[in-house]
């Protein structure tokens, strides 16, 4: 089987210790997780993680339902690049000097439309939304023109591309059946 990008988007309760059991079971299976952003979600008390990582479909389905099936793991899905929005931000701290002696390095800016968040004497912090391809590719070319003093990336955060959000639907199913309980 082909090793392909995927994306797992994980909606746990807002509790500690989440993250280490989601993340848990990829070290079980000695998966390599490429990136991972925690955050809250739009539903209040729940949180969500965005994680990337190589992996054939079987394996990543595998360690989808186990991380599921965690008590408090509300949802958790997987995506293909082409089944999801996504964006990754960047920073890149490059030499002021270098840049004020090479119009070439600003051309870039401009063309790439990044934006320039900061200048000062020593350094100019760029930032730089959007796919992972087109983040790496400005690195490069801010290395090649030997200005680079520091770069981050952060993790993806990524929304499917169908209209509603399962987890929605989810909470209400499980309110209802709640209040039908009591």
């Amino acid at each position: 089987m082909e090793k392909k990008l995927y994306t797992i988007i994980v909606y746990t309760e807002n509790i500690a210790g989440m993250l280490n059991q989601v993340t848990a079971e990829f070290t079980r299976r000695m998966m390599n997780i490429d990136t991972i952003t925690a955050s809250s979600s739009s539903i209040e008390g729940v949180h969500r993680y965005t994680i990337s990582l190589w992996g054939e479909e079987d394996s990543i389905q595998k360690v989808t339902k186990r991380i599921e099936k965690k008590v408090d793991v509300l949802k958790a899905d997987y995506y293909l690049d082409n089944e999801i929005f996504f964006q990754e931000v960047a920073l890149y701290k490059l030499s002021t000097p270098r840049i004020m002696e090479n119009n070439q390095i600003s051309r870039i800016i401009r063309h790439t439309e990044a934006r320039i968040i900061e200048v000062n004497a020593n350094y100019t912090v760029v930032e730089k939304t959007g796919a992972t391809d087109t983040i790496v590719e400005l690195y490069n070319e801010f290395v090649a023109q030997q200005c680079m003093l520091q770069f981050v990336k952060s993790g993806r955060v990524a929304v499917p591309r169908h209209s509603h959000e399962n987890l929605s639907e989810l909470l209400f199913d499980k309110d209802c059946k709640r209040k039908s309980v009591k």
